[in-house]
């Protein structure tokens, strides 16, 4: 036996009978109390890292990204659907009446600044489209959207957005990853290593792009940022499939089984040298994902069994080329959230050049016929998409969140003919799975230039959209650079008025 002149005083408290017995107590009690915290979810964030890598969770198994987790409390979301219009869509002119823009029109805006984003402001404009009542709630909105108007019912609408940024990239970065500079995880990015995927043959997170091409942040509207790459969002349309998922032609499939054979054998031993190591794993998922998607991903594409009386109701045919394409973009998101696909982000608007309210919906000049270009391809096919999803049963489980960067201004810019932006107020909403019915939450003030009452933050609104998908935001981590990093940075607070 050991000299107990060596060992340290708690060491020689074991040695005695009593010391013993209470530290032993002492003990078991900790680990009792340990189990009810993790029991109710108050245990604090884990950290750990594994073989010096990627910090991961530890219930994130790195050789299975996409297997379904658990929630960290129970909501009715399993699912979430992001319908995003970049460009700042004018809150002004769809969704939040402001009769005093009407009965103060072309006059100088009253204790408003005389300079914004692009340049000296000009006067007072009244809305361009007329706002009549909708539904039973009589909500009013604008006729530029009749097709969303009919279902206001629906909505949960926040009219008091605020975003800390005037600049398009920033405020998308803002809106989608919650930092204004780039290189963090996407929303997709951070509900799919949450909670995974119940579909294991496609993708957990599918970004469906304008067909004009991307945002103006591009990949980084739905990239995984530092989060393992299994997490970020696949890229593709109704129009453009993934590329190089069919087989070519010289090859046999008894050949190509042979190949996915070796690769298979060949990553397992790779991988078993480099246990833990997130990167690579992602990688070898992702080449599994696309083995499954080339049987997965031209199946859910394939609108053949579609009902023309569907096609119809989403404007497939019939009006423009670039509405029968993004109906088609809606429709394949619906076919994704029916099967199973944890996050589907939808895109209604592109820059591939500047955008200028031609390809999106930054309308500095020419509203009038820029933003009803926009809604002519925007709101039939959305409408459908959401009284679709409706009809199918598919609102009980999913969350769907309509989404801009910022709102415009309510005079008009000195060339006349266009709102600037305005980061100081504007409007989104909220339907479907865990969320009040027909209701408006916050308002800016007489003119819609400020929210006045109950201001929302986009951490808030992140922080909300998670809650309803049964994440707590301040439990949602990633060890990065030292710190914990997660969607909401230090911020936010979930709108509890808002959810049922």
């Amino acid at each position: 036996m050991s000299n107990p002149e060596r060992l340290s005083p708690l060491g020689r408290r074991f040695l005695d009978r009593r010391g013993f017995l209470g530290i032993a107590g002492m003990s078991t009690a900790s680990l009792g109390l340990a189990s009810l915290l993790q029991q109710d979810g108050l245990l604090a964030a884990d950290s750990r890292t594994t073989s010096g890598k990627t910090p991961i969770r530890p219930d994130v198994d790195p050789d299975h990204p996409y297997a379904p987790r658990q929630a960290h409390h129970d909501m009715p979301a399993k699912q979430v659907l992001v319908i995003y219009c970049p460009g700042a869509v004018s809150h002004v002119d769809t969704f939040d009446y402001k009769p005093a823009l009407t009965k103060l029109h072309n006059q100088k805006p009253p204790g408003l600044p005389a300079v914004t984003f692009e340049g000296p402001s000009g006067n007072i404009a009244k809305p361009f489209w007329d706002f009549k009542p909708r539904g039973q709630s009589g909500k009013m909105v604008s006729d530029l959207l009749p097709h969303l108007g009919e279902l206001v019912d629906d909505f949960s609408f926040i009219h008091s957005m605020t975003t800390d940024t005037s600049a398009h990239p920033q405020g998308e970065n803002f809106m989608n990853t919650g930092f204004t500079m780039e290189g963090f995880p996407s929303f997709g990015a951070w509900v799919t290593y949450a909670l995974g995927s119940e579909n294991q043959e496609l993708p957990a997170f599918v970004a469906i792009n304008d067909p004009r091409g991307l945002a103006r942040s591009g990949k980084n509207n739905f990239g995984n940022g530092f989060l393992p790459a299994a997490f970020q969002g696949t890229d593709f349309n109704a129009m453009n499939p993934p590329s190089n998922l069919r087989r070519p032609g010289a090859i046999s499939l008894q050949a190509e089984r042979d190949t996915v054979s070796l690769l298979q054998r060949l990553n397992e031993r790779h991988l078993s040298r480099f246990p833990g190591d997130a990167d690579l794993a992602g990688r070898i998922a992702s080449y599994e994902m696309a083995g499954k998607m080339q049987t997965s991903v031209p199946s859910v594409m394939d609108l053949s069994n579609e009902t023309q009386q569907t096609l119809d109701a989403y404007g497939v045919e019939g009006g423009s080329e670039l509405k029968g394409k993004y109906a088609r973009n809606c429709l394949l998101a619906r076919r994704l959230i029916e099967k199973g696909v944890r996050v589907v982000q939808l895109f209604n608007g592109s820059d591939p050049a500047g955008g200028n309210g031609i390809t999106n919906w930054d309308s500095h000049k020419d509203i009038l016929k820029t933003h009803a270009m926009q809604a002519e391809i925007m709101d039939q096919p959305t409408a459908a998409l959401l009284a679709d999803m409706k009809q199918r049963g598919l609102l009980d489980q999913t969350l769907v969140v309509w989404a801009t960067e910022f709102g415009r201004m309510p005079f008009l810019q000195a060339n006349g003919t266009g709102r600037d932006h305005n980061p100081s107020a504007f409007t989104c909403f909220m339907a479907g799975a865990g969320v009040k019915q027909g209701f408006n939450y916050g308002e800016s003030d007489e003119f819609g230039f400020k929210a006045t009452v109950n201001p929302t933050t986009v951490y808030d609104f992140n922080a909300t959209i998670l809650h309803l998908m049964g994440l707590d935001h301040e439990r949602l981590t990633f060890y990065h650079n030292g710190l914990e990093r997660r969607l909401t940075n230090v911020h936010g607070h979930v709108i509890k008025d808002l959810v049922m």
